[in-house]
């Protein structure tokens, strides 16, 4: 029997006081993965992918996929309990296991401060960051239009992310901690991982491996 959406909110709601927000990352950082899962078929299956990189040159190391069939609907807010079981088995069939991983969605910048970044950091101990294509919730200003420019992203007075210009004149990302790094060094991190395009390259090359679409 599948659990309902206030059962899952419940769950969230605990985890979350789990999530740590202040930096805990290794001493040197030298690999780091790149997350992301799609849908095809008409969401009856769930295929992840993750990419693991070197740091801070961005070369591919190795890559893995899994398929597993879609355990839950779409749920606003809840997404990542429909992600999160085939991201585990995508970053189990790596040939290591990374110093920090990059999410395609929110960390902390969720309604509940529970994205999938916070969620699989959880579960797993790693050092975890969500960067969202767009915003989930929140309020900022619009970075300047140069790249490294940002903004803060809040609720109410609360500091929920940063809205991050990876590239000049190009719409920006959201970045937030997932899990054990600070919002500082998260958007530092994401910004030295995205030398060229607006996405970081883990989050890139694991966006085609899933066959996600911008």
């Amino acid at each position: 029997m599948l659990p309902s959406a206030s059962e899952l909110v419940q769950k969230q709601r605990k985890l979350s006081r789990r999530v740590v927000v202040e930096d805990d990352l290794p001493a040197a950082i030298r690999t780091v993965a790149g997350v992301d899962a799609a849908f095809p078929e008409g969401g009856g299956l769930t295929r992840a992918a993750a990419v693991l990189m070197s740091y801070p040159g961005l070369e591919t190391l190795d890559q893995a996929v899994a398929e597993q069939p879609t355990r839950l609907p779409y749920i606003p807010g809840l997404l990542s309990f429909r992600e999160l079981p085939a991201v585990l088995a995508a970053l189990e069939r790596l040939s290591s296991e990374p110093d920090l991983v990059l999410c395609d969605g929110q960390g902390i910048a969720h309604p509940r401060r529970f994205g999938v970044a916070c969620h699989l950091g959880v579960e797993t101990g790693l050092c975890t960051i969500g960067v969202g294509k767009s915003r989930l919730c929140g309020q900022a200003e619009e970075p300047d239009r140069q790249r490294g420019a940002e903004s803060l992203l809040r609720d109410g007075e609360e500091v929920i992310g940063s809205v991050l210009r990876t590239r000049t004149a190009v719409r920006p990302v959201f970045v937030s901690s997932g899990h054990r790094v600070s919002l500082q060094t998260a958007t530092r991190l994401v910004l030295e991982c995205t030398p060229r395009f607006r996405l970081p390259e883990p989050i890139r090359a694991a966006d085609r491996l899933a066959g996600t679409r911008d």
